[in-house]
């Protein structure tokens, strides 16, 4: 065994520990940790498969952007543990029928993609741009309508989200951006003219003591 395989399984265990984990954690914080630590050695195994850019995305985007954002916002709300636990057995045997059939539609659909005997053989010249150029050539070429169409779709999303987690308050302060425009120079900024020396102020009259007060 190499020792490239020994890494490979060594980091496949710990990501199926990690989603264990994931589903049977208590609270919520940790089992955002372990989704964290899951992401992390899923891309560690993309890594051993050459797939650089998928396991720098991974680590950049979920496990740096989102999970992290996820964890403040698990931090911050106020969850009430027992209140999620409760029914978990109750409903743990549709839950578990319902997982097994994603898994066996999941392994339908993508058992096709290991067929590794199937694969053509990479060119000389494709083997020196590197994986992550290739990549960007396939998908800026053959996906490239895909790409922009889900580009807009995420857009559209982000809209939504917005607009639906708006709300405006009557003691929140709103600056119309015409009326900014139209301000000018005068409006805003006012010269005034100083002297440029100050004169000092008056002394204060010196009092001479009486003849009777003297020692």
């Amino acid at each position: 065994m190499t020792t490239i395989t020994a890494l490979f399984y060594v980091f496949s265990a710990v990501l199926l520990f990690a989603a264990f984990r994931v589903i049977t954690a208590r609270t919520p914080v940790y089992a955002a940790l372990y989704l964290v630590l899951a992401f992390f050695s899923a891309s560690c195994v993309w890594m051993l498969l050459r797939a650089e850019f998928l396991a720098i995305s991974l680590v950049l985007v979920y496990v740096g952007a989102v999970m992290v954002l996820f964890l403040f916002v698990v931090m911050m709300l106020d969850i009430d543990v027992k209140a999620l636990h409760e029914g978990f057995w109750k409903h743990f045997p549709v839950a578990g029928l319902v997982g097994v059939v994603i898994a066996l539609e999941m392994a339908a659909v993508l058992l096709g993609g290991f067929r590794l005997g199937e694969a053509p053989a990479p060119d000389a010249v494709e083997l020196k741009l590197g994986n992550t150029k290739l990549l960007g050539i396939e998908i800026y070429t053959r996906y490239l309508y895909p790409l922009q169409l889900a580009a807009v779709i995420l857009l559209v999303a982000i809209i939504a989200a917005i607009a639906l987690t708006l709300r405006r308050r009557k003691d929140s302060k709103y600056v119309d951006p015409a009326e900014q425009v139209k301000v000018k120079r005068a409006d805003r900024v006012r010269l005034v003219k100083l002297a440029p020396t100050v004169e000092a102020p008056p002394a204060a009259p010196t009092e001479t003591p009486a003849s009777g007060d003297r020692p």
